[in-house]
């Protein structure tokens, strides 16, 4: 009698123990069912930012960041989808992707139509760049009668056309096509004098092509960048920010700035 009890009490307990197992599988398949699913909208042509390194793997400071912000939020899963940056507005407004993530600026225009987070991830210095041997060139008030070649809807663009507007439109503001190195070819070619950029994508630019450039004169534009969302998406904002304000807090924010942009533009740069 007592070794069927014992045995019973052991099948019991065993049972129990199935029981628990079979409950918390459901829990976390439950779970895993929770997850929601975020696209990330990105490029693969921005030197340091987020761009396909030499093993072929898309890499950068802010593909990186959102890699470090999928860790700390359970509740999302975040995957990156590429395109050209011209799409990638365009395709945040037809709900092809859920973020962008590109070193974007808030501009009015840009506030009317989507949402931005609230904690700045990056700074970004934005000042006239000119190929290494110009001696003519130290700023944007030796552009009169040049030609300025930049991304169109790019922060670099609306920085030019602004300074433009409010002096009289002295430069041609160009547009650059597709290729990472239109831009600097174009300064290589002759047939544009300058461009806009920051430090770190310009020495990125010397380390990987035979085109040699510098930055001049001050800091045009020390705007800071978040990432754009739909209007709908302020949940998500909101929790973004919240992993936002611990990476930057721990100092896992300056980590990576040092990393990929050679210095920690997390501050604002001068």
């Amino acid at each position: 009698m007592k070794i069927k009890l014992a045995v019973m009490s052991l099948t019991i307990a065993a049972m129990a123990a199935l029981s628990a197992c079979g409950a918390g599988g459901e829990a976390a398949s439950g779970n895993q069912k929770n997850v929601k699913n975020i696209t990330v909208g990105t490029g693969t042509q921005f030197p340091n930012i987020c761009f396909i390194d030499d093993k072929g793997k898309l890499t950068g400071y802010d593909v990186e960041l959102v890699k470090e912000l999928d860790r700390r939020l359970p509740d999302y899963r975040f995957t990156f989808k590429t395109m050209d940056f011209s799409n990638l507005l365009v395709s945040l407004g037809q709900h092809k992707v859920d973020i962008v993530a590109h070193q974007m600026e808030k501009s009015a225009e840009r506030e009317k139509k989507f949402l931005f987070n609230q904690v700045a991830y990056n700074n970004f210095p934005l000042k006239i760049t000119v190929l290494q041997e110009n001696g003519n060139i130290h700023g944007i008030d030796d552009l009169k009668g040049k030609r300025v070649i930049t991304s169109p809807t790019s922060n670099g663009a609306l920085v030019l056309k602004k300074w433009n507007e409010k002096h009289g439109s002295p430069f041609e503001i160009a547009y650059a096509g597709q290729g990472s190195n239109d831009a600097a070819n174009q300064l290589k070619s002759g047939r544009a004098d300058a461009t806009i950029s920051t430090p770190f994508a310009v020495d990125f630019q010397n380390k990987t092509s035979t085109v040699k450039e510098k930055t001049v004169g001050g800091v045009l534009s020390n705007a800071k960048v978040f990432f754009m969302f739909n209007k709908n998406e302020q949940t998500l904002s909101d929790d973004i920010d919240k992993a936002l304000k611990e990476i930057i807090d721990d100092g896992t924010l300056k980590k990576l700035s040092e990393k990929w942009l050679g210095a920690d533009y997390s501050k604002e740069q001068y």
